[in-house]
């Protein structure tokens, strides 16, 4: 399995608050960013998968709400999220 308890906890750690923190907007964001970038690599190796792709195309819609929701109420923490993750926007 990619995503093990561990990995979830130093994400977790790392942009959220503490290691249980699951509930952060930054943590959600990283997760998620964690799991495109790993449906990204298996899209790479199996271009005909069309359940992976429908799910990835959901994650990132997920990402990009969560985004917006981080934008609208606080543009500091939004800022911070997209530098830190490397993102477009």
């Amino acid at each position: 399995m990619y995503l093990t308890k561990e990995k979830k906890e130093e994400i977790f750690n790392e942009y959220g608050k503490n290691a249980k923190d699951s509930g952060s907007a930054e943590a959600q964001i990283a997760l998620f960013t964690y799991r495109i970038q790993h449906l990204t690599e298996l899209m790479k190796k199996n271009k005909k998968d069309q359940v992976s792709e429908r799910a990835l195309v959901g994650l990132v819609g997920k990402r990009r709400r969560m985004l917006d929701y981080l934008k609208d109420t606080d543009i500091e923490r939004y800022r911070a999220i997209i530098k830190k993750l490397n993102l477009r926007k």
